[in-house]
């Protein structure tokens, strides 16, 4: 396994992705048209284990605990483990971030978290306020953002700095349809800050795994199915070609060639694991290293497809 620095801590260069672990609001049954299980998924988190891939993200956010609940009842029995999981500010409601943290912990069964992340730039003084005795009383020991654009990154920065506090991470939507924290400098300054940026939806959902097409689309009335319809996969379909191409020199398949991009970028990138072969994927991605007239080449053909989707709680980064 590849590892990374993260301040004084070393993490495993790919995240483990949950969003798609049970069902509820903002779960897997409506992001992703899944119903996964308990059951379904333990052979899928053990085998990560097995494999050094310790990182795992997830959020209250996801199936509104459901998530968490699962992840807690795995990582029981383990040492060693890295939860990334998130506060989500919710817009004109009344919230509490130490009621929110303390209740992803005891779904998780941790005495405390690797990575707390703001999961998203409402108020951010407020909320960039509200974490710091969190991680005074040691309760979080990185902090993180997620969705912010750059100039609110350096604002969470610079209250944090103030109480001797450092910010850890940034965690953007960010692949080769998605570019805009590319292109805007966050990455860039990510790099220069000594702050790891975590990439999320490197697969687009899985609209860049080659799996989905035409004449296989994703299940309607999903955010996938919706956002990644036919006409999209349509318009996909040469930069699957490319990539196709390019995983049989590298013997991989097209999520593969997405991953190592993100890798090949400078990013952690979140995969979203359903399954055992995800395992795998993950682990013939992170010993990929594409050349670079090969990243060109994927840019390229990604831009000219002209599709570049936001999610509906996304702002523009530029």
């Amino acid at each position: 396994m590849k590892y990374i620095k993260m301040k004084n801590d070393q993490v495993p260069a790919i995240a483990m992705g949950t969003w798609s672990w049970g069902t509820g609001i903002n779960g897997g049954n409506q992001i992703f048209g899944n119903e996964y299980k308990e059951e379904d998924l333990r052979p899928v988190f053990k085998k990560a284990i097995q494999h050094g891939f310790i990182l795992w993200d997830t959020a209250a956010v996801y199936g509104f605990g459901a998530s968490e609940t699962i992840l807690g009842n795995f990582i029981k029995e383990e040492k060693d483990i890295i939860i990334s999981t998130k506060f989500t500010p919710l817009e004109g409601q009344v919230q509490n971030m130490q009621k929110s943290l303390s209740d992803s912990m005891e779904r998780l069964g941790k005495k405390d978290i690797e990575v707390y992340w703001i999961h998203n730039p409402k108020n951010v003084e407020k909320w960039t306020k509200e974490i710091i005795p969190l991680a005074k009383g040691k309760k979080i020991k990185h902090i993180g953002v997620s969705n912010h654009n750059l100039d609110e990154i350096k604002l969470t920065l610079s209250i944090l700095e103030k109480e001797g506090l450092e910010l850890s991470a940034v965690q953007n939507h960010y692949s080769l349809l998605y570019r805009e924290s590319e292109e805007a400098g966050i990455i860039d300054w990510c790099h220069n800050n000594n702050v790891v940026f975590f990439s999320y939806m490197v697969l687009e959902q899985g609209a860049l795994t080659g799996k989905y097409n035409t004449n296989n689309p994703f299940k309607s009335k999903t955010r996938r199915g919706e956002a990644f319809n036919i006409e999209v996969l349509k318009k996909l379909e040469d930069l699957i070609d490319v990539m196709g191409k390019m995983g049989k020199k590298y013997e991989v398949e097209q999520a593969q060639i997405a991953i190592a991009w993100a890798i090949a970028k400078g990013t952690v990138p979140i995969i979203g694991v359903t399954k055992e072969s995800h395992i795998d994927g993950a682990l013939s991605a992170s010993n990929v290293k594409l050349e670079v007239n090969d990243i060109n080449t994927l840019e390229k053909v990604a831009m000219n497809t002209g599709i570049a989707i936001k999610g509906s709680w996304e702002k523009s980064m530029k």
